[in-house]
């Protein structure tokens, strides 16, 4: 910045139009614009800035025979300073209109220039193409935002919400806002805790949902209710997770499943509409848990393509290879996956995908090549001539085919091959990103068996309702009761959770005491709940979207932080404001804490 430079004031200056509204039509107008100066350009004399604001980019024009003053300042713009600036639309002269830009037929002949503040040097180029590190974009995320493509996602979450409030309350729901200060109730992930400075030693929790506040909510009454609310968890982060995030929350009195469901197909149609202008079709596909995990391996199942799993343990059972028959003896199971037309796979291919499958615990990938002459693998030797021809007909093997095979316990078999399912997918192009592929997944089992705590945990939550027919099995045959839950997936990601409650306090409390909960402790947690499910609750059932995903999709990004001004990164960290940071000691002791240890550096991204 030169020495001599004095900023200017906008006084009483104001821009009539954005960066990315005049054109052909608005020559001759006098307009005032206002923004950021993107480049300069010196072209014998005359100078070119593109000047950008959240809309777009306007070029304006500094020409010594226009106003020589007005010429010699401009010479001072460098990349970034604030400018305000008036003149006169002119069309831009033949040869060099720019079709890339809205306003590329024009260009603004400027008559006065304000230089409103000067910039340093950014520590990389406000392009949307430029080669720059993460964690340098998050330091200097204030920067970053400039850039179009992410003002552009920042716009379009914007759009979405406003989407997701008109659908909400022209279908009758109230927005409530819930509690953030609440009570700790550590049954899924970690929670944050707050101290309290005026109750010394206690301490609230910041809501991982507002699950209860918002069934506490039907039992007062409220009907239809809707948050787009801020939740935490204290978790380990990918790409799709935030310790902080976005939910679009609701709940609503006197329905079943296809009630939310409907209200939920209602809501992405209307999102999607406004959004992209793209016209879904309803209702959406369902699938069972069981058929879900059957066909796909997974409860998320991407659905745009086939590539479909099959169980074959019955085959195999009493087959010479003894690893598939041991599996099926022990209680697992075999299950395979034909890679259609990929005989010709190498054997460091292959061995690439066994490594794939390894991540999820498959101590082996069987493979069988299926070649005009026979058969090619390890373990064919293994089969009987009426075992091949079962399998045969099955897989729907035919020259050219690679099929693989995994046998395990039921969870590693499904988790290995419905992983390596989705990587074929994108690998052998079967996937149309530009296709909205929606499927419920319903009737997910109740409770599952953590073999770590040596305890049933709920799938969802404690609060999902059993279906009425599984209410007995509870106490003697947990594992095989279906809850009343369902899950909205897109394209392979779950976007949307929920389930019908329970209502009544007895069926409450005999879920609690199948997640091994005595009434001591469940009393101390929940009995608040359990008081107000005594005072006439109706039956209601709800479900949460995850926006920030959700808007990672519309926006066709890969990761959340994309889509949110100031995330964190996969530490937890803001490396904008350099935070979590130590606290004062007088503040500790305000709060009656004493930390153990405290880190020399702030944590890095």
């Amino acid at each position: 910045m030169s020495d001599k430079l004095q900023l200017d004031v906008l006084g009483d200056m104001r821009r009539t139009h954005t960066c990315n509204q005049l054109g052909a039509e608005d020559v001759g107008r006098e307009v005032v614009l206002a923004g950021w100066a993107l480049r300069r350009r010196d072209h014998g004399g005359v100078i070119f800035v593109d000047l950008r604001d959240r809309e777009g980019i306007t070029q304006v024009v500094f020409n010594p025979e226009v106003d020589e003053t007005v010429h010699e300042k401009a010479h001072e713009i460098r990349s970034e300073y604030v400018l305000c600036v008036r003149g006169r639309v002119e069309k831009r002269p033949e040869g060099m209109t720019n079709s890339n830009l809205a306003t590329g037929e024009i260009e603004i002949i400027v008559s006065e220039l304000r230089i409103l503040n000067a910039a340093k040097t950014p520590p990389f180029m406000i392009e949307d193409e430029v080669e720059v590190s993460e964690s340098l974009r998050l330091k200097f995320r204030h920067l970053d935002l400039r850039r179009p493509q992410l003002q552009q996602n920042i716009i379009r979450r914007h759009k979405a919400s406003v989407s997701v409030r008109n659908y909400l309350v022209n279908s009758g729901f109230l927005e409530i806002e819930t509690p953030v200060l609440t009570r700790s109730t550590p049954e899924g992930a970690r929670d944050y805790l707050v101290p309290s400075r005026v109750n010394p030693g206690l301490f609230y929790a910041l809501p991982q949902s507002p699950q209860l506040f918002k069934q506490l909510l039907m039992i007062s009454g409220f009907d239809r209710y809707y948050q787009i609310v801020r939740c935490f968890r204290d978790e380990d982060l990918r790409a799709d997770r935030q310790p902080e995030f976005t939910q679009i929350d609701m709940e609503l009195s006197f329905v079943g499943e296809e009630d939310v469901m409907a209200v939920a197909e209602g809501l992405m149609a209307a999102l999607f509409k406004d959004v992209l202008d793209k016209t879904l079709v309803t209702p959406f596909p369902r699938l069972s848990y069981d058929e879900a995990m059957g066909r796909y391996g997974l409860d998320k199942p991407d659905v745009r393509f086939g590539l479909e799993l099959k169980e074959v343990s019955d085959i195999v059972a009493g087959s010479g290879f003894k690893v598939f028959a041991d599996s099926v003896k022990k209680g697992g199971m075999v299950k395979a996956l034909n890679a259609k037309g990929c005989m010709d796979f190498s054997r460091k291919e292959i061995d690439d995908l066994t490594a794939l499958a390894a991540v999820y615990q498959a101590r082996g990938l069987a493979w069988i090549k299926v070649r005009e002459d026979g058969w090619q693998s390890p373990i064919v030797k293994f089969f009987t001539d009426d075992e091949k021809a079962s399998l045969a007909q099955r897989l729907d093997m035919q020259v050219g085919d690679l099929v693989f095979f995994v046998a395990d316990k039921t969870k590693i078999v499904n988790e290995a091959l419905g992983h390596l399912r989705n990587h074929l997918g994108k690998r052998l192009n079967l996937i149309n990103d530009a296709e909205f592929a929606f499927v419920w997944v319903t009737h997910f089992p109740m409770l599952e068996y953590d073999e770590t705590e040596k305890r049933y945990q709920a799938m969802h939550h404690p609060f999902t309702s059993p279906l009425e027919e599984d209410y007995d099995r509870l106490q003697t045959e947990p594992l095989a009761v279906k809850s009343r839950a369902y899950d909205l997936v897109l394209n392979g990601s779950e976007i949307g959770g929920g389930s019908i409650r329970i209502h009544q306090k007895e069926l409450q409390e005999k879920v609690f005491e199948a997640l091994g909960m005595d009434r001591e402790n469940y009393e101390e947690k929940f009995g608040f709940l359990l008081s107000a499910l005594e005072s006439g609750a109706p039956p209601h059932g709800g479900i949460a979207f995850g926006f920030d995903r959700l808007v990672m999709m519309l926006c066709n990004q890969t990761s959340i932080r994309d889509v949110i001004a100031f995330p964190k990164t996969q530490k937890a960290a803001c490396l904008l404001t350099n935070a979590p940071s130590a606290a004062a000691k007088a503040q500790l002791d305000e709060l009656s804490i004493r930390v153990k240890a405290v880190a020399a550096t702030p944590p890095a991204g």
